[in-house]
């Protein structure tokens, strides 16, 4: 019993929040997250609502814009939040109820919106109250309306500015620097990719994406809808029938849109959406084009006698092997489960779904026999993989039963049988496994060493991965069931609740890892989603000083330590001696100068006069002005301008280039014969926009021809520097002297008890946790890296070959 009253529980102790506070004290409830994530998420709550104008008939055009001070602008063309008052709620305006108090909205069934994503009617007024700053423009029956927001409270009542013949809504937000501590930047690409996908399911609907900061725009406009989105999603595989079946069909108060394409890929890729919300575990929805979509097939496979009486039915995997495949829906009341919108759960839309696709589907394979024809035997071959896997499964087993064990012989498992309390570390190699078996705490950590590189499960049937013996070893020792259906996946003898990869730090060691992310991303989908699958980080260098030893895990943290030794005593000043750094300025300098001068040994730069990259820099040259000649000879003539100050002479010249259908510059330096190229990709690398950060930094101290630096060391001996590398090597064999450098090529070179320390030790260790951000984007890239077309792989190496920043040869 508490003493003296303390500890006391009453009514003081009771808080009623009011107004949006509840939201500013737990956004997480809201948004997910105050990561960048839940950032993002702020943008998609005001194009959602924009959106639902486009559903409801009024809107045909969305522009978004981030601006350079990381505000974020939506504007539509819809009808405009309604300004005029509520006389239950105090006489207050409707823009001003809808931003500053939660479930308000028009979407609860009083005739404002039939079908919208929105259903909580939280969506403005959360994004009010995580802004420090909001402003909203309203464009409605001949007026501009506007009302300013600072943290969720109106700064004024609503305004009537002027006039306007525009419709529409216009919303600005800053987002709260207090709330979001990682970044108040959106990511670009992230964005991007939703609103391309907002306009796949909305076709006609056109979206503008604009960055201010990089001066880009992006247009999104698809008037084939989701056909054109099986299309855009097959750009990297190869269709095995050209046309793409589509339909659109209204039923029942409910818009059924399925559109779906087979390719030769044995994984399936089918999108869900309610609402334009996507329905990542599907729901009723998906279950209904599931089962239509069997049906059908069986029916026109047996009706065609391509299957027997006395043969089985083709299952759903069977039918779904290889299909990309998108189904909307859009209803008045859609009933999700759980407040994420992952599951649909209205149970008349199953129905609905069943009967649209089983009808249309029916007679689009009578009209396209050849289609069909394909379609079938593609079907027919995934049956007999499947009856192969089944028999290599069960021979497995049979195989286990009668070696009186169901785990592989080459498992060191741990004794611990609580699969939370357990992990797994598969490792490259017997050698490694040797290291790992011995440096291991066998409490819980067990040990898998596979046999060189797996099977690539992009290009593999499920029948082929049962038969490779190293697969089979992982699967018997995680204790899993695989399939590409999640649904189907058997997750509940789990051994382990981490599994880590843990492969050497070289080219070979990262393919490893990639071909097991691969086979877990297709047969093993929910040790992803449910965290379980993670990457270890060994070091790469032990560093030994004396008695002491540090370990250094990657390249960039060795050179900041060689530095930081080697600069101890040094004074650096500039050719006029007007200027001097040391110390700590003196390693960021050199870091700088590293970076601008070794960009130069880079094939993305390497030919091109330091002058004509100085002058781009002092340009400001920007991609966007290659789009032009007009735009692009303003680039020439300041570029002419600040080499000829700098006495080097160039000749220019300004001309299309049809390999990436943008314009170009021509530079001939002095007497050479072959020109440097100046491209929009050049400056979009990453090795330009290195020079261009560390150009800045290091002016003072630039490395000139009959303009060297002066260092001084230890107050005693005066030094020319003459380039760079004069600089460089001197810190470097400073930084070197006294100190022992060990680099580890493979895991198998470490003593057990430094793997332990390392990288196995839980309170020392670093492990990457693998994550699925965009199953689409994961989807496209193991197509595209891991897939059978060499095309677009090659396509991918030639488009980002200049972004490479570490490359192992």
């Amino acid at each position: 019993m508490a003493e003296n009253g303390t500890n006391l529980y009453n009514a003081n102790n009771i808080r009623v929040l009011e107004g949006l506070e509840a939201v500013r004290l737990r956004p997480g409830m809201y948004i997910g997250s105050t990561s960048q994530r839940g950032l993002h998420h702020l943008v998609y709550e005001i194009v959602d609502n924009s959106i639902d104008e486009s559903l409801a008939g009024y809107c045909n055009e969305i522009r978004v814009t981030i601006n350079k001070d990381d505000s974020i602008m939506v504007e539509d063309n819809g009808r405009g939040i309604p300004v005029d008052t509520k006389d239950d709620c105090d006489g207050k305006s409707c823009l001003e109820i809808v931003h500053t108090v939660l479930h308000a909205g028009g979407k609860f069934g009083d005739g404002g919106y039939k079908v919208s994503g929105g259903l909580h009617g939280v969506g403005a007024s959360v994004v009010n109250a995580l802004s420090e700053k909001m402003i909203v423009e309203v464009s409605r029956d001949g007026w501009l309306h506007k009302q300013a927001y600072l943290r969720g409270d109106p700064t004024s009542p609503v305004m009537q500015v002027g006039p306007t013949d525009k419709n529409g809504t216009k919303t600005t937000f800053w987002p709260d620097r207090e709330i979001f501590t990682e970044t108040t930047k959106v990511d670009k690409d992230i964005i991007s990719r939703r609103l391309r996908e907002m306009a796949f399911l909305n076709k006609g609907l056109k979206i503008v994406l604009i960055d201010e900061e990089s001066q880009s725009e992006e247009i999104y406009l698809y008037e084939g809808g989701i056909a054109s989105y099986v299309e855009f999603l097959n750009k990297n595989k190869t269709a095995i029938h050209p046309s793409i079946f589509y339909t659109d069909i209204n039923k029942d108060d409910t818009q059924v849109e399925v559109a779906l394409q087979y390719t030769d890929a044995y994984s399936e890729t089918i999108l869900s959406f309610a609402n334009n919300i996507n329905t990542e575990h599907g729901g009723t929805h998906l279950t209904g084009f599931r089962n239509a979509l069997t049906r059908v097939i069986n029916d026109y496979a047996r009706k065609n006698s391509i299957i027997k009486e006395n043969e089985e039915n083709l299952t759903g995997d069977d039918v779904r092997e290889g299909i990309t495949a998108i189904v909307s829906v859009k209803i008045p009341n859609p009933q999700f489960e759980g407040q994420t919108k992952e599951k649909l759960g209205n149970s008349e839309v199953q129905g609905i779904v069943n009967s649209v696709l089983s009808e249309y589907l029916q007679d689009w394979l009578e009209l396209h026999p050849k289609c069909a024809k394909t379609i079938i035997l593609k079907v027919i071959q995934a049956a007999r993989a499947r009856e192969a896997a089944r028999k290599a499964r069960e021979l497995t087993r049979r195989k286990s039963v009668l070696e009186n064990s169901t785990l592989p012989g080459k498992l060191a498992d741990c004794s611990n049988r609580e699969a939370d309390k357990c992990e797994i570390y598969i490792v490259e190699g017997d050698s490694a496994g040797g290291s790992a078996k011995q440096g291991r705490n066998r409490m819980f950590q067990a040990i898998l060493p596979l046999r060189g590189k797996i099977l690539n499960a992009e290009r593999a049937r499920i029948d082929k991965l049962y038969g490779n013996t190293e697969i089979q070893a992982l699967v018997q020792a995680l204790g899993i069931t695989i399939s590409k259906d999640e649904e189907e996946f058997e997750m509940d003898k789990l051994r382990y609740h981490k599994v880590i990869i843990m492969t050497d730090a070289d080219v070979d060691g990262a393919h490893i890892r990639t071909l097991l992310l691969t086979f877990f991303f297709r047969y093993a989908k929910p040790l992803i989603e449910n965290g379980h699958i993670h990457i270890a980080q060994p070091p790469l260098y032990k560093l030994t000083i004396g008695k002491q030893s540090q370990y250094i895990y990657d390249n960039r943290t060795l050179d900041k330590v060689l530095t930081e030794r080697g600069i101890n005593g040094l004074v650096l000043f500039d050719w006029a001696r007007n200027k001097s750094c040391s110390g700590d300025e003196l390693v960021k300098l050199i870091g700088n100068m590293s970076g601008y001068y070794r960009s130069f040994d880079n094939p993305v730069i390497d030919g091109i006069h330091e002058m004509v990259i100085r002058g781009l820099i002092r340009a400001d040259a920007k991609v966007e002005q290659f789009e032009t000649i007009e735009q692009l000879e303003e680039v020439e003539a300041l570029l002419h301008e600040y080499c000829n100050k700098h006495h080097v002479n160039i000749k220019t010249k300004v001309k299309p280039n049809p390999e990436i259908g943008k314009n170009c510059i021509l530079v001939y330096v002095e007497d050479e014969e072959e020109p440097a190229v100046i491209t929009a990709p050049l400056l979009n690398s990453i090795e330009y926009n290195r020079l261009k950060k560390s150009y800045p930094q290091i002016t003072d101290f630039l490395i000139e021809e009959g303009r060297s630096l002066q260092l001084i060391i230890d107050d005693k001996t005066d030094v020319q520097i003459q380039s760079f590398n004069d600089i460089y090597k001197l810190v470097d064999e400073r930084g070197k002297k006294g100190i022992s450098i060990q680099r580890f090529k493979g895991l198998g070179e470490m003593m057990p008890e430094q793997l332990w320390e390392t990288t196995m030790n839980p309170e020392t260790r670093t492990l990457l946790k693998v994550d699925i951000d965009d199953v689409i984007v994961c989807d496209q890239l193991f197509d595209t890296l891991m897939g059978e077309r060499v095309e677009p792989r090659r396509e991918f190496i030639e488009t980002n070959a200049m972004y490479v920043s570490n490359l192992d040869i």
